[in-house]
């Protein structure tokens, strides 16, 4: 895949080299990341964050989402209505649960990160839904 657009390598992990990085996740984290889990609504240490800085894949540390595109979706996930760089999230369709949704991974590492949908905010109309354990806040410093 080689670089994106912001400057960061997205060459896609190995198993092992994402076996070594799951090696001290909780079993909550790799539930959601590595068994495309989902956390509950209104549990999530991130949903309530309102600081300033940007939100990186839990696993490999991947750019995800800026804080200046979170918003208060009222579902109980963070939500988001555009990602960092667009090359850092990739798509795919799930049928799962009896329905058609699009799945969002980390194009890096494979990590299930959530899910988005067309009911989202002006400008892109999108709410990229994110599980809490699937990422980790940097503050600006």
């Amino acid at each position: 895949m080689g670089v994106s657009a912001t400057g960061y390598d997205l060459t896609p992990l190995n198993e092992a080299q994402v076996e070594e990085k799951a090696a001290d996740l909780t079993s909550e984290e790799r539930r959601v990341l590595l068994d495309h889990g989902t956390e509950h609504p209104f549990c999530g240490t991130l949903l309530d964050n309102k600081k300033a800085g940007v939100y990186h894949c839990r696993l490999c540390d991947l750019p995800l989402f800026s804080s200046n595109s979170k918003f208060d979706s009222g579902t109980g996930w963070p939500s988001f209505f555009q990602p960092f760089d667009p090359e850092h999230i990739r798509y795919i369709e799930d049928s799962s649960m009896g329905m058609t949704r699009t799945e969002i991974r980390c194009p890096r590492c494979d990590s299930h990160l959530g899910h988005v949908f067309p009911d989202g905010p002006p400008p892109t109309g999108q709410r990229y839904c994110l599980n809490s354990v699937a990422m980790v806040f940097q503050e600006n410093a």
